[in-house]
Parts: C-alpha cells; structure tokens; sequence
C-alpha cells in the first residue's frame, strides 16, 4: 500500500494492502466505485483499476499488480454497505466478468439525474452545475493497462470518484422531496443484476452498421472481411477498430476489388495498412465471391407483428397520456414508460389490477404509481 503525499488517495498494489484497506472498507456506511479499463487498447478489454472512496478515503486499486481481488467480492455483495456509481451498467458487466463480483444496494448517480429531469447527465456536468467543479479528460482515452502509470493519471482516476459520496447525498435529497427514490432505487436493484453478453455463434456481420443494406454476397464479403480483422487483431492484441474500421469495410465489400490496384483506388485504407493487409484482403473477397449461391448467408430479419388497430388506439392514449405526466414532472418520457413498455401494456390491455401485477415487464414502482391510471384509460379505450 501507497499513500500519495500530494492528495489523499492510497495506491493499493499488493494483496496484503487489499486485505487491509478491505476491513476498513467494511466499516463504511456509503462507498462511491469507479473504474478505469483498456478497450481502446487491446483485443479483449479488461479493468485496469478500481477506485473507491468514502467521506473519510480513498483508494486506488491496481487489479494488473494485485491478481487477487477475492477480498473484495464479500464488501461489494453486502446489503447494508451503499455502492455508488455513475453510469453503472457497464461498471457492474466488467467487475463481473473480470472478478466475478456481484454487487448489492447500488445507488446510481447518472440514473438519478434522469429521474430528475437533468438534461445533461454526464459526471463532468453534473458536477460543475452541482459543485462548480471541471473535471479535466485529458487522460480519459489513455491507456490505462501501461505500468507505470504517471501519478498525475492515478490522481486523475481518483478524482472521478471522490465526488460521488456527496452527489449521491443531494440527488438522494432531491429524489425523495420529489417522492421518486423508490423509483430510482427499483431500478437499480436491476442495474445490480445486468450481466456481460454471452457469446454467440451470429454472424459478426449483425454487428457492423450498414450490414443490412448488402445483398447475399455483399454478406459473405463482409463476414469473410470482419473474420480476418478479428484474426488480426487477436494476434495483434488490438481493439478491432484500429486494425480496420467498419467503414472501410463497407467500402471494400460494396466495391469487391478483385486486385490490389482496384483496392488501392477505393481509398479506403491507408497505405500502411494496404502494405500489411492488401493482398490478404484481396484474395478473401475473390475467395467469397466464389462462395455457391445456396451457401450464401441471409441478413436476418425481424418481422413486426401486425397490430390490430385497437392496439394501435390503446398506444395512442397511452403515449398521449405518459407524455402529459412527464411535461408535468419534468423528465424525459421514455424515463417514464419507454416505447418497448407501452407497446407490452398496449397488447397485453391489462383492464384488472391482477392482470396488471402480472405483468414482468413493469417495475413495482410504475405500478404502484401509474397502476390506476392506466387501467382506467384502457378501461375507456375500449
């Protein structure tokens, strides 16, 4: 263990270090938890460091130095010991996949400037609207897994946290005056169960925008393309967009060069990269334009169920109705009811209490609060 002897933050590098700053970490009512990671780095991206900080600390955590954060996974699952965030969901899918650590009674910040009608909810924002306090981000696209980190990035990483404790207390205050923190607290109790995406075996063509405007063997270019990038940039220990962007795949695939001129005319690698990929690239697209028309892949599409119109009606006054009440609170609509949600409550027209209590996709606290009301509408819609 570190201590900075400029600001008040400790390095936690060794496994004794977390062993003892974890015991008094459990003595904490209220903790605020950032982390830092290398997606823009390498292939496959991992938490580089964890922050926390209370009212009375805080610490650094050095995940690349301290193999074993087992210590910790007892602390973030206690009920009784608040873990605030900001922008949670991809903070609580990392620990997870990367630590296998659950989190209990989550608080987030971001979340809870969304359910007060805060229009940009952003951590630099918040703060500077909140405390008069900018944040400076010229550390925030560097690479974090680099050892040894400067000390003024490890200062950098241990400011994003120290304010959380003391937002979370006005937003908190602010909710319940409102009589929305049951809502916000709902809601993250799910945030708490969010899970990394399991892998699949779907084309990666899905996930490059552009994808489904390509016919057949537009397809099969693409998915060949986006094979041998992935390939790369795992030997390469790279993040897939700095080996080839989607973009310049897209043009490749439209245009299917068939040799290294016609290639070179689409301008859409730079040179270093036709030197190292060009010819690869070349003989993939001639390979996939070869590929028979029945082994041709097929963009999967969803087709939209066909709504009866009094589907349709019940959607109309639902929405005319969950956008007056967020006018009137001064949210956003969709932190209400968003879309997917209307369209389940306007199918399943749930016309009795019991049927509404029935419904998965509604939290408690829209049914407790909205429940009523929009029995009655479905009630006069039909």
């Amino acid at each position: 263990m570190k201590k900075n002897p400029q600001t008040n933050f400790q390095i936690i590098d060794t496994l004794s270090g977390l062993e003892e700053i974890t015991v008094r970490l459990e003595k904490e009512k209220t903790i605020a938890v950032d982390i830092e990671a290398d997606s823009m780095y390498h292939f496959k991206e991992k938490i580089c460091l964890i922050q926390i900080a209370s009212k009375r600390m805080c610490v650094v955590i050095d995940p690349l130095k301290v193999k074993d954060l087992s210590p910790l996974k007892p602390f973030f699952s206690r009920p009784d010991i608040q873990k605030i965030f900001h922008g949670s969901d991809y903070d609580v899918r990392s620990l997870y996949r990367d630590f296998n650590i659950e989190i209990n009674n989550l608080f987030d910040t971001e979340l809870a400037c969304r359910f007060l009608g805060m229009e940009e909810t952003g951590l630099g924002a918040v703060l500077q609207k909140r405390f008069n306090l900018r944040l400076d981000k010229k550390y925030q696209k560097k690479d974090w897994s680099k050892r040894p980190l400067a000390e003024n990035m490890i200062e950098y990483a241990a400011r994003d946290v120290i304010y959380l404790v003391m937002l979370a207390e006005i937003l908190g205050n602010a909710l319940r005056k409102e009589g929305r923190l049951f809502w916000v607290r709902e809601e993250c109790e799910h945030l708490c169960r969010v899970r990394p995406a399991s892998p699949d075996r779907s084309p990666l063509f899905l996930k490059v925008k552009g994808a489904g405007k390509l016919e057949p063997r537009g397809l099969a270019v693409l998915e060949s393309l986006i094979q041998f990038r992935k390939s790369i940039a795992k030997e390469k220990d790279r993040p897939l967009f700095k080996v080839i962007r989607n973009e310049s795949l897209i043009k490749i695939t439209r245009a299917k060069p068939t040799t290294l001129t016609c290639l070179i005319a689409l301008n859409a690698l730079s040179k270093t990269q036709i030197d190292m990929y060009g010819n690869a690239l070349v003989n993939i697209v001639k390979k996939a334009l070869k590929v028979p028309e029945r082994d041709l892949p097929v963009y999967p599409r969803k087709k939209a169920p066909v709504l009866q119109p009094a589907i349709h009606k019940r959607m109309k006054a639902l929405r005319n109705w969950r956008d007056a009440w967020a006018a009137e609170l001064e949210i956003d609509p969709a932190v209400l009811f968003n879309k997917a949600l209307l369209t389940a409550i306007a199918i399943q027209n749930p016309v009795h209490k019991k049927d509404l209590e029935a419904m998965q996709e509604m939290k408690n606290w829209q049914k407790k609060e909205f429940g009523q009301e929009i029995i009655a509408i479905l009630r006069k819609v039909c």
